[in-house]
């Protein structure tokens, strides 16, 4: 199992590393011990978290409400859990676990 992502029963936690103001959403491969995530958001009045919320919601298939900034809402390293994901992010398919 990776360890910048882990399943609680039909939901995936993900532990990200979150880089505002860059030039396009885009998931970059690992920061450490995380997921490294692009947002052309900037992280000003919430609108980066916004954007996280919405850029995972359309790559996994599941609607905004269903996607949790569980830790590090005012940090770049966020803890992430998507209720029951729909689907899996081709870019993502090195690091992350097998749906169950």
């Amino acid at each position: 199992m990776s360890d910048v992502c882990r399943h609680d029963g039909a939901d995936l936690i993900l532990e990200l590393h979150v880089q505002p103001k860059a030039s396009r959403d885009e998931f970059c491969g690992r920061h450490g011990d995380r997921l490294k995530l692009r947002i052309t958001a900037p992280p000003v009045d919430g609108k980066a978290n916004a954007h996280v919320r919405a850029f995972l919601a359309k790559a996994f298939g599941v609607p905004k409400r269903d996607v949790v900034i569980e830790k590090g809402d005012t940090s770049r390293d966020k803890r992430i859990r998507i209720r029951a994901p729909k689907k899996r992010p081709v870019a993502l398919s090195d690091f992350l676990v097998t749906f169950p």
